[in-house]
């Protein structure tokens, strides 16, 4: 039976995410950080300014308090998404705010248009410039390096319940373009499918249409179309017949609960873990971008910090951002 509650979202999670963040430990010893091999001369006062998605807020923290050497720890939430702290009593004196103001997450679309109108240094994403955002790159005469320097796997998630264990390629973008609307034309149920989308320039709407979709074009479902990537989770949590698309270190890291009540599914047979991404098993890995401008200077900070982040020496800050780093 189909269960949709109408209650509204941030009272529907209130009392569990309040459990979680009492009950919940922190999963990074600040006492013990594991360390790097960093850019000798980095400083809070010559940190490039830095921008990205909300899916990779936490990596480019995580980079800095790696680099800066100040322990963090992951923090539960109140309502919605889990966070990294920096530990304040280890920030210099002045420098009290730098990582909330310098170290900004303004999602996927708004940084891109940062780095092409020179407002940040750098940015880490999901996914390399959108139609739209090259259109305005090309009008301002911007150019952009995109580099690739981590994995992930792009999930699709359903309720606890779930209406099937495996969907194959092929009936996922069947779905996506409502030529499969019931869930019983897919070996589920009889129950006819809520399909939820995000919209258009967010970074896993943009990763699905190039990644998944295979050139065709999705359906409109206009009523169905998620804004933040938190609220798919809110929606597929109380509908036994959702499903919507995300990242597996979001689900898993970002928007983790302490019971599995939004569960991935596997696509062609193969389950998203670190292991399939990593043999390549999965069909669907998404990868992490860095991006700056193609002018940058070659002997600023901001571009050594590009450079860092192409390195082994980078690879101890993906792991615990829970990426897979490329190995080069």
């Amino acid at each position: 039976m189909k269960t949709n509650h109408k209650l509204p979202r941030i009272s529907r999670l209130l009392p569990a995410t309040l459990c979680l963040a009492l009950c919940c430990a922190c999963t990074q010893d600040p006492e013990n950080p594991a360390t790097v091999q960093g850019i000798g001369d980095i400083t809070f006062a010559n940190y490039p300014r830095v921008d990205g998605s909300t899916s990779c807020r936490h990596l480019h923290v995580i980079v800095g308090c790696k680099l800066l050497n100040i322990p963090y720890t992951w923090l539960p939430p109140l309502v919605n998404e889990w966070t990294v702290v920096p530990r304040q009593e280890d920030i210099p004196k002045g420098y009290e705010t730098f990582f909330h103001e310098h170290l900004k997450t303004s999602q996927t679309h708004g940084a891109f248009m940062n780095l092409i109108d020179g407002n940040t240094d750098m940015i880490l994403t999901h996914r390399t410039l959108s139609p739209d955002e090259k259109a305005h790159a090309d009008a301002t005469g911007v150019t952009l390096t995109e580099t690739p320097v981590a994995l992930d796997a792009f999930v699709f998630v359903v309720n606890k319940n779930k209406p099937v264990e495996s969907l194959t390629v092929q009936q996922i973008r069947d779905i996506y373009t409502k030529r499969i609307t019931n869930w019983q034309q897919a070996g589920g149920r009889n129950a006819d499918m809520q399909v939820y989308t995000r919209p258009r320039n967010s970074g896993s709407e943009e990763v699905m249409r190039e990644l998944v979709m295979g050139g065709e074009e999705p359906a409109d479902f206009p009523e169905s179309e998620v804004g933040a990537m938190i609220h798919v989770f809110h929606e597929i949590l109380y509908n036994e017949d959702a499903i919507c698309y995300t990242f597996n270190n979001y689900k898993e890291l970002i928007a983790r609960r302490p019971d599995s009540d939004v569960s991935k599914i596997a696509v062609n047979g193969v389950f998203p873990s670190d292991e399939t991404v990593s043999n390549g098993t999965y069909p669907f890995i998404a990868k992490v971008y860095v991006a700056i401008r193609s002018d940058l200077d070659k002997k600023s900070m901001a571009y050594r910090l590009y450079e860092w982040l192409q390195t082994a020496d980078a690879h101890t800050a993906f792991t615990e951002s829970g990426y897979i780093p490329i190995k080069k």
